[in-house]
């Protein structure tokens, strides 16, 4: 039977290769061999296009979506070499390369999630390398606990920290050049004294903004089940380090599966659009006491494209008492985002009460010495 997929493995002793967050290559954790994305692709576009040869030969091809601006079509080499993790729990779909096995779900913290076969959707335009280590990640979520003194014990002793995941996010980026115009109404005040009175001068103003901005990638996680707090707590990524797509950076990482097309994600992309151009024009209103924008403003896309970009993510979901507790990082930067903490409910009501049982303590030691003498 024709072999219908590839796996990413060493050319040397035929191991399974790594993408290693920080570095532009490929690297052999047996042999260390160091294989560049560029000599990866070319090694394997033969065997690649004979995979899928026999792919397309031995079952009918699955639908794919085409989209004129976002993402385009897999490889039918690259679809057989991914897997789909599937939480049994919440239902969460993540891509893997086929050799990564996940222990628990990054959303929900359960166990014991099945792979089966990639069933396609589009292929991501750019992507973003991991740079920061999982030895980073762990070293943040520390830091994030220092000084948590109503901590419980418990949550921090059987968090699953050594658990912590990398995974790429869906999302979709926007292009928009946009000529906008807005009008505020301002005030100056002003203050001064005679000898008999308190004298205050108020000037109103109406000032009018316009002009043309360029926008280049305004994000949009693509996960519905991502949530947006902890997206935008960890933005910004830095697009000067965008990479044409290669499925070689899965390699070792899991990958969520976008639930979020396009048409949905314009509500939330013109939000975002909209809140930075008043932004910028506010901005622009100065030297004065107070302002306020007057009217509604004007804003009117010229254009607007869109690519589909996948960025990384350090992702830990751990469970104590029954409830979920999530935290993240900026895979490229390192910014760090955590859930609000549990706490111990008697330190809680022990810890108060401290100061005040120091000084009953004190005051009693020194009236004791007092009536000793």
């Amino acid at each position: 039977m024709p072999d219908t997929s590839v796996s990413y493995k060493c050319p040397k002793c035929g191991a399974p290769l790594t993408f290693l967050p920080g570095h532009n290559h490929v690297t052999c954790e047996f042999c260390d061999a160091k294989i560049s994305i560029a000599e990866m692709d070319a090694l394997y576009a033969q065997k690649e296009e004979q995979a899928a040869q026999a792919a397309e030969n031995a079952e009918e091809k699955e639908a794919q979506w085409n989209t004129e601006n976002a993402g385009s079509t897999w490889d039918g080499a690259e679809t057989a070499n991914m897997m789909i993790q599937t939480c049994s729990s919440c239902g969460a779909e993540l891509v893997s390369d086929g050799n990564t096995m996940a222990t628990q779900c990054a959303y929900c913290g359960s166990p014991n999630m099945i792979p089966r076969r990639f069933d396609g959707m589009l292929r991501p335009d750019y992507v973003i390398p991991f740079k920061k280590t999982k030895e980073d990640a762990i070293a943040a979520l520390k830091e994030f606990y220092q000084g948590k003194k109503l901590l419980p014990k418990a949550f921090r002793d059987e968090n699953r920290i050594k658990e912590i995941q990398s995974m790429y996010v869906p999302f979709w980026l926007f292009d928009a050049q946009v000529s906008a115009s807005m009008d505020f109404s301002a005030e100056t005040r002003s203050r001064r004294e005679t000898a008999d009175e308190i004298i205050i001068e108020t000037s109103h103003y109406r000032c009018e903004r316009s002009g043309e901005m360029t926008f280049r990638g305004i994000p949009v996680d693509a996960s519905k089940r991502m949530d947006d707090k902890y997206m935008d707590s960890i933005e910004p990524f830095d697009y000067s380090e965008l990479r044409p797509f290669s499925a070689a950076y899965f390699t070792g990482h899991l990958a969520d599966k976008f639930d979020v097309d396009v048409k949905e994600s314009l509500p939330r992309a013109d939000t975002r659009l909209t809140a930075s151009v008043i932004h910028a024009l506010s901005k622009t209103v100065s030297g004065y006491t107070s302002t306020a924008p007057s009217g509604s403003s004007k804003i009117r896309k010229q254009s607007g494209d869109v690519c589909y970009a996948m960025m990384p993510v350090w992702i830990l979901t751990t469970n104590y008492q029954g409830k979920p507790y999530t935290f993240m990082m900026n895979g490229q930067t390192g910014k760090f985002v955590g859930a609000d903490l549990p706490k111990d409910t008697f330190k809680e009501y022990v810890y108060p009460l401290i100061p005040s049982a120091l000084v009953f303590a004190v005051l009693f030691w020194l009236g004791w010495l007092m009536f000793d003498l």
